[in-house]
């Protein structure tokens, strides 16, 4: 998925481990797109990727407004963010990102 979100040139792409922190997921993938069409083509990108994999995603917020879209794929919830939404959210230091993993594009 972080190929995906790669390919459709998201920045700043994190991985943020979470297991045994919150039941909610056991990762965090943070990414940024520079508009709501942007992080719109990111999502469908993800979503296809993940799809085509086999995979099911499992719910979809924010695809509308796209200034922050959360994928949900079970054990990894994806955020995309323009970076005024990022900004403002923060997750990054709302859940510690030390143990973080930055992708790098190619």
């Amino acid at each position: 998925m972080c190929e995906a979100a790669l390919d459709k040139k998201a920045e700043d792409l994190l991985t943020l481990p979470l297991a045994g922190r919150t039941i909610v997921a056991d990762y965090f993938v943070i990414a940024t797109g520079r508009s709501s069409i942007q992080n719109r083509s990111i999502a469908d990108g993800i979503a296809e990727k993940v799809r085509a994999a086999g995979f099911g995603v499992a719910r979809t917020e924010g695809y509308t407004d796209a200034g922050w879209i959360l994928i949900d794929l079970g054990a990894v919830v994806v955020h995309v963010f323009t970076p005024e939404q990022r900004a403002f959210y923060n997750l990054e230091r709302l859940w510690g990102a030390s143990a973080a993993a930055r992708a790098q594009s190619s």
